[in-house]
């Protein structure tokens, strides 16, 4: 038998390393998971809730590398990862994802939930769960919700009613409905990324900021703008989504993993943001925002119209109104 020529002996080890990253392809993936909220924030949480409970249900086959803010892009921008298959999984804002799937701006509707716990329990409903099936014609599969705190008002000067915000600029949420929302209050909302809230609130380009207590504490807006005014206008939730195309490769015992692991987090993450939006306010409180004595009646008087507006114009939006008021 002749000896094996260097170029061969090249061949040989190449063939080996190549077969060898295709098996520990195989045995052990890192998979992407993006979402825009801070370390601190309940979505962080459960999606690292999600990463080590993957891990150890997979037996560590597979393993997730979980970033926060943006650091896999916007939102736009990760949801065509994960059409590509580039990326695996997301939380996602609802409001987000509405520009692929209108009615998921049904959770934006003002003054329809009286706290997170109700909001939760509206993720049950048959709407709910039909907004998440329809995400399949976009690449994605939606798994479940979770949630922050309500949304409230954070601002240079105390609001103790909708008239204190006549013409002043609020970061709010870059969404039809939000807009509508701040328009019908005078106010001029201004969309802006989380990075960049706290210096333009120092240099007074912003005078307010819609916003959860979640995200308040862990950004610390309340350093630059101190005053806070529990107005509870909205829910804010997100929607954990798996690439589709990433998915279909994937065997049906790894799908139904994935499936339960995701599920056991969703309710965990609820009773988590339950109980985070009344210790987030204490925290908040305790290093030096200052909760304002408001006129919330202000606000509620505008939101019947864009509720109106909204349930008129998607069916889907209406039904789960309705199943939302009725739990």
């Amino acid at each position: 038998m002749k000896p094996m020529t260097f170029t061969q002996t090249l061949r040989g080890l190449a063939a080996a390393f190549a077969f060898t990253a295709v098996a520990s392809g195989v045995s052990a993936q890192t998979l992407k998971l993006g979402h825009i909220t801070p370390p601190t924030h309940v979505w962080h949480q459960v999606s690292e809730k999600i990463a080590t409970d993957l891990e150890k249900a997979s037996g560590g086959k597979m393993k997730v590398a979980v970033s926060p803010l943006q650091k896999l892009g916007n939102e736009a921008q990760m949801i065509n990862l994960m059409q590509a298959g580039a990326q695996q999984l997301g939380v996602f804002t609802v409001g987000g994802l509405s520009n692929r799937e209108e009615s998921f701006l049904a959770w934006s509707l003002p003054y329809v939930f009286k706290d997170v716990a109700h909001a939760t329990r509206a993720a049950s409903t048959p709407a709910a769960k039909e907004m998440l099936k329809r995400l399949d014609q976009h690449g994605l599969v939606g798994l479940g919700y979770t949630f922050a705190g309500m949304r409230h008002v954070l601002s240079l000067q105390p609001v103790a009613s909708a008239k204190d915000l006549a013409n002043k600029k609020v970061r709010s949420f870059p969404s039809p409905i939000y807009n509508d929302w701040w328009n019908a209050n005078g106010a001029a909302p201004t969309a802006m990324p989380l990075s960049e809230v706290a210096p333009s609130l120092t240099t007074k380009l912003l005078d307010a900021v819609d916003v959860d207590l979640d995200a308040l504490v862990g950004l610390k807006f309340h350093q630059q703008a101190p005053n806070l005014t529990l107005t509870n206008h909205m829910a804010f939730p997100a929607v954990i989504v798996v690439s589709k195309k990433w998915l279909a490769t994937r065997s049906d015992a790894e799908r139904a993993m994935l499936t339960k692991v995701v599920a056991d987090a969703e309710q965990w993450g609820f009773k988590t943001a339950i109980d985070a939006d009344a210790s987030n306010l204490v925290k908040a409180k305790a290093d030096g925002a200052k909760v304002v004595n408001a006129d919330i009646a202000s606000f509620q008087k505008v939101a019947g119209p864009i509720r109106d507006k909204y349930t008129a114009k998607n069916p889907l939006i209406a039904d789960f109104y309705k199943q939302a008021k009725g739990l």
